[in-house]
């Protein structure tokens, strides 16, 4: 990813050198194992991780790599220039992919630490701003269409909630992703004990994958980055939700605008959306990974290459952009500039419209048939929207309506507090018993 939406922590783990330094680890721990074996020496293993403090020389790499066009091949030869003799023992019944695949998934499972620890971040920003608003009444709203009250704390708690489960798919996905294979060629173990696999992946915090066709099946990573794309999805829903209350014509919130920001550079006057239109954009970019990571299930046989080009791309890229996405996202709730009192102002805009279920349903409870509660409330409510009416006035005025309610019944319906009287329950149920 390009450095203006990259984090450091996260880019490091993808750099060249961080491989390298995966590699060298990977290598060593399998002669350790092959030493307590019998199948190298003891001493063999040591001098291989005499090298352990070694700074790999990635140009160096590169330069074997121009000639043996093989980057495993090349990075083995610089291995050896600093090994020695002793280097003939490493890699001793390994194939390629044993190194490649169980450092791409100890690459994985670091990136999706960083990204729990940011989703941590994230769900305490929603938890402290729910409950700052938990009984700041606002519209809600379907198809874009004042629909009746809730609170924006509720607005807040369903992000939370949402997180939430996005993090324990998180969780999951790091589970998946979490296996290591060094297996040897076509995965059938001839050539190398699978107690060596059981030792490095032991060493690398990972589980020996049940049966590696020389890959790692790749089904895991279809999972993974398909986790990656729904946790996107998830922030492009939050970022919207505060680009539509930031329109000019809503203005019920808005990103914080710092002194010295400039919105336009042509109208002086302008507070845009910024921060949350490029979490729309960057949502795109992480599930651009997760077409390709399900084309990459099907290899030819026991394994072919077509998945390697994409997932050098789109190990880094969607983890990267996830990241720097995550940490945009809390940044923006934390500062999030709330509008209460246009809250209330646009919910009355239309002068009590929004309370005309709850005299559908007291009518029926009168005894007014559905059918005929639906068309009592509706006339009254169509002038509401065509003339400017007021729709409690428009009801009293009504003759067929307050034959079946008194004054006093109608304007019951019209109370806040109805639509807001189980903000508690949600909140329980969302963040327990607090």
């Amino acid at each position: 990813m390009i450095p203006r939406y990259s984090r450091p922590e996260m880019v490091e783990i993808w750099s060249p050198a961080t491989k390298f330094k995966i590699w060298y680890e990977i290598e060593a721990h399998a002669c350790d194992a092959q030493a307590e074996l019998g199948v190298i020496p003891k001493s063999a293993a040591e001098s291989v991780w005499k090298a352990r403090d070694v700074e790999f020389d990635v140009a160096r790499i590169d330069e074997i790599e121009a000639v043996t066009k093989h980057d495993v091949i090349a990075f083995l030869t610089h291995l050896a220039e600093h090994v020695g003799e002793d280097s003939r023992f490493v890699h001793q019944g390994m194939t390629s992919s044993d190194v490649l695949d169980t450092c791409f998934n100890v690459q994985l499972v670091r990136a999706t630490d960083i990204l729990l620890a940011d989703m941590d971040r994230l769900l305490a920003a929603l938890k402290k701003r729910a409950f700052e608003h938990r009984d700041t009444v606002t519209i809600g709203r379907s198809h874009g269409i004042h629909a009746e009250p809730t609170t924006f704390g509720v607005k807040l708690a369903l992000a939370y909630a949402e997180m939430d489960r996005n993090r324990d798919r998180l969780v999951a996905a790091r589970e998946e992703i979490a296996t290591g294979a060094i297996s040897g060629a076509v995965g059938t173990f001839a050539n190398i004990d699978p107690s060596v696999e059981e030792h490095v992946a032991k060493a690398l915090g990972l589980k020996p994958e049940a049966v590696s066709t020389q890959v790692i099946p790749r089904d895991r990573h279809a999972m993974y980055f398909a986790t990656l794309g729904v946790v996107a999805s998830s922030i492009e829903r939050i970022a919207t939700e505060i680009r539509h209350l930031q329109r000019t014509e809503v203005l019920e919130a808005e990103e914080y605008f710092s002194p010295g920001q400039k919105g336009s550079s042509a109208m002086p006057h302008k507070r845009n959306p910024v921060l949350t239109e490029n979490l729309t954009g960057l949502a795109r970019i992480v599930r651009m990974s997760v077409t390709p990571a399900m084309e990459n299930v099907a290899l030819w046989h026991e394994r072919d290459i077509s998945h390697s080009s994409v997932e050098r791309m789109i190990g880094p890229d969607a983890t990267i952009t996830l990241d720097f996405a995550l940490n945009r996202l809390t940044g923006v709730i934390d500062k999030l500039v709330v509008y209460p009192d246009n809250m209330i102002a646009n919910m009355n805009k239309f002068r009590g419209l929004i309370h005309s279920q709850r005299v559908l349903l007291a009518l029926t409870q009168k005894g007014v048939s559905r059918e005929d509660s639906y068309s009592l409330v509706q006339r009254n409510a169509m002038k509401v929207w065509e003339q400017g009416a007021d729709f409690l006035e428009e009801l009293k005025a009504d003759e067929d309506v307050t034959a079946a309610m008194t004054e006093a019944e109608i304007e019951d319906c019209f109370d806040l507090g109805y639509h807001t009287k189980h903000v508690g329950t949600i909140f329980r149920r969302v963040f327990g018993e607090e």
